[in-house]
């Protein structure tokens, strides 16, 4: 199934390589606005916490005694405390709202919202502020990501990216899979993923005979809209393809309904489970023993299952996020960037360039080791320069970062990363792969539970919904509702 959308003011994609892409305008200023004399006071707005805030503000810091005093340049950070908070306050500033702050002259930004920014005129065009060998040190897919300009230009500076990988409670892994022969292999797709969660189920049901269906979840997974568009992506499909100002909604049954079998199913019947607000909550609880999340959530894995009336400490391991079984390598390019509020050329020039020592190898993986983050230079992503940063300057890195990074280097060495590019509603369309599906999943689910709490077994509470009747009814629904988020005026 497809539906093509004729859309307006949409970002041409004239960028097919990364060779390309340095072609397009991306030449330097050639000259030098700065004046240290005279110093230019730089705001920037973002949506860090705890850790990673603490890291930012440290090499913000950094920047203002060295380079900034040389060259005139003093930064001001801020959290907006969210990135719907962040995301509000931008679009406030840029509506004129009675009491919103001034535009920043730099904000984190998600390619969707940068994309509304852009349309709205209010985004620099930073290749002019960067030569053709500057950008090529940068990760083609992460500069292509941030030409969403109507020329092609860059408007969303690579500053900290992030994928998705495979986290295990390691301590309560092993007794199952002693027990019932699972192996980490099986952990390598997503219907491995679903096969062992049954049988964890059924392992957990099976220690108490004397209560039927108490069986619990194995696996789940954060940020649904990544699962949607990489696994379809794994499958061969462009979920969203946007090209010579049209997005296409490739909607094919049969790889939907493999996105269905693999997620829906174990849902409903209480193999993968969605309880806190983040899956590294669940295994927190014990509710969990493994999820697909960020490489950032990785700092969140907890130390230890906290019961009601007891507690035990767990180990963890780290492998690559599951790709489904036959699929293509691809892995989800995620993290916001950094956009530059159009304004004179003195606070362009000066953003562009604490921008540039921000990402340089040193301090971009200073930051990624404390927040967990992953460099945008090239030369910055192996474990070589991992340790060697490391050693250099003294870094405490916590062990669950540090093995996610090196997963991510050296495991998924042979993955691609990939994102959609941008488009009109493109916000409205990722919530209906973030909500619909997962949403249905968990009502169906409290169904189930109902029923079996009634006498039914799990196989006689399930039956309804796990058949191709049921497919077909979701399958429908969602095509419908996808439709309708891209057709949707603002």
């Amino acid at each position: 199934m497809k539906k093509i959308i004729h859309t307006k003011g949409i970002c041409r994609n004239i960028c097919i390589t990364a060779a390309a892409l340095f072609l397009t305008g991306c030449g330097g200023s050639g000259s030098d606005p700065l004046d240290p004399s005279d110093p230019v006071s730089l705001t920037v707005w973002h949506y860090y916490n705890g850790s990673q805030q603490a890291a930012f503000d440290e090499l913000v810091e950094q920047f203002n005694e060295t380079v900034g005093k040389e060259r005139g340049i003093y930064v001001q950070s801020y959290s907006q405390g969210s990135v719907p908070d962040l995301e509000s306050a931008v679009r406030d500033s840029i509506a004129g709202k009675v009491g919103a702050e001034p535009m920043p002259d730099i904000f984190s930004s998600y390619a969707d919202t940068a994309y509304e920014v852009e349309q709205a005129g209010a985004l620099a065009d930073l290749s002019r502020y960067l030569s053709e060998e500057e950008l090529s040190r940068y990760v083609d897919s992460y500069v292509e990501e941030g030409c969403i300009a109507a020329d092609g230009t860059l408007r969303i500076f690579p500053t900290a990216k992030s994928t998705e990988i495979l986290m295990i409670n390691r301590t309560d892994w092993e007794p199952f899979a002693q027990a019932t022969g699972a192996s980490l292999e099986d952990l390598k797709t997503m219907e491995g993923v679903t096969a062992v969660a049954q049988a964890y189920y059924e392992w957990t049901d099976a220690l108490t005979p004397d209560v039927e269906g108490d069986g619990r979840a194995f696996y789940g997974r954060d940020a649904m809209a990544n699962y949607f568009i990489i696994g379809m992506r794994q499958l061969g499909v462009e979920i969203f393809q946007v090209e010579n100002g049209q997005v296409t909604l490739n909607m094919p049954r049969e790889a939907l309904y493999r996105i269905w079998e693999n997620y829906y199913v174990p849902m409903v019947k209480g193999y993968f489970g969605a309880y806190g607000k983040f899956r590294s909550d669940d295994v927190k609880t014990g509710d969990l023993l493994a999820y697909t999340g960020s490489t950032t959530s990785a700092m969140y894995f907890p130390n230890q299952v906290e019961l009601d009336n007891s507690a035990y400490a767990i180990d963890y391991m780290v492998m690559a996020a599951p790709v489904f079984a036959g699929g293509e390598q691809y892995a989800v390019q995620q993290g916001a960037g950094m956009v530059v509020g159009k304004s004179d050329e003195k606070h362009e020039y000066a953003s562009v360039e604490f921008l540039k020592w921000f990402t340089e190898a040193d301090h971009n993986l200073q930051f990624g080791c404390e927040a967990g983050y992953l460099p945008v230079l090239k030369e910055a992503n192996s474990r070589g320069m991992l340790d060697q940063n490391i050693a250099d300057q003294g870094l405490e890195v916590m062990p669950k970062t540090y093995d996610c990074l090196t997963v991510v280097f050296e495991e998924m060495g042979d993955f691609a990363l990939y994102t959609n590019k941008s488009f009109e509603n493109g916000s409205a369309a990722r919530k209906v792969l973030e909500y619909n599906l997962a949403d249905q999943a968990a009502a169906d689910r409290e169904s189930v539970v109902r029923a079996m709490e009634q006498g039914k077994s799990l196989e006689e509470a399930a039956a309804a919904y796990v058949t191709e009747e049921a497919f077909e009814r979701w399958y429908r629904s969602f095509c419908s509702a996808l439709e309708q988020s891209i057709d949707r005026q603002e």
